[in-house]
């Protein structure tokens, strides 16, 4: 999706950003699976907002450098406060703008579905990345789409998550075949809302580019039905599974609390 030629960017925060909490959960997991090393300089490759930039450079006390092709989802992302260890420019996963051997950690959140060139994305990971460091995922994968929490009011949005998604396999190829060895793959089941009401607000601000592929009519009936469904059962937290996947030559990760095989 071009996110330039949507009003998504916008929204994106107020319908995607996580809690302290969360952002604790999936820097842990990384750090686990990182082991013993350090990290000093890190790529958070489709960065978007910068929702994970911050939260990257804080837990690790590392340089970040977040990168991606969309000019409005960077001009958010600068907008916001955050360190001078964070810095932001635009680029493409299949052309890292930055020399090789230069990270310790390449992360990803939910964007593998929106590359043109898996395979050469995973090649240029490979390249940037320095020995013992690590490409870590966040992924959307089509073993999962049944059980997004919005997917029962959205029932149109299955076709679009199958056509969209890969299976977790076809991730797990993708980077095996670029040279990097899986270490660890897995899921998280995280938080998404404290109740419905506040999860319907997120829906609501137009922040997933799955929902916005649905006719207007459609996403306004999906969101009648979700308000009805939160006054019906709140208070009532609203979790998701997200996959997870750890590439490089390190030891095996040992994912904190929260964690689902």
């Amino acid at each position: 999706m071009d996110y330039d030629s949507t009003t998504i960017p916008a929204g994106y925060d107020l319908a995607r950003n996580h809690t302290p909490e969360v952002l604790d959960l999936w820097m842990n997991t990384i750090a686990s699976c990182f082991g013993q090393g350090s990290i000093s300089t890190v790529l958070d490759l489709g960065c978007g907002t910068g929702r994970f930039s911050q939260a990257l450079a804080s837990h690790f006390a590392a340089d970040v450098v977040g990168v991606d092709p969309s000019a409005k989802m960077l001009e958010q992302a600068r907008a916001k406060s955050h360190s001078s260890r964070v810095r932001y420019a635009m680029g493409r996963g299949e052309e890292i703008p930055l020399p090789s051997r230069s990270v310790d950690l390449v992360f990803m959140s939910m964007v593998f579905h929106h590359f043109k060139i898996p395979a050469l994305v995973a090649r240029e990971c490979g390249r940037v990345l320095r020995n013992g460091g690590l490409v870590f995922l966040r992924a959307g994968t089509v073993e999962q789409i049944s059980s997004y929490p919005y997917v029962p009011f959205f029932p149109g949005s299955l076709p679009i998550m199958e056509r969209t998604l890969v299976p977790n396999q076809v991730v797990r190829d993708t980077f095996e075949s670029a040279g990097l060895r899986t270490i660890e793959a897995g899921i998280l089941i995280q938080q998404v809302a404290s109740t419905y009401a506040a999860y319907a607000d997120r829906i609501a601000a137009g922040g997933d580019s799955v929902l916005a592929e649905l006719d207007p009519l459609e996403f306004e009936a999906g969101l009648k039905a979700l308000r009805a469904h939160a006054a019906r059962v709140d208070p009532k937290a609203v979790t998701e599974p997200i996959d997870f996947f750890a590439f490089a030559n390190s030891a095996p990760c040992v994912a904190p609390a929260g964690r689902s095989d």
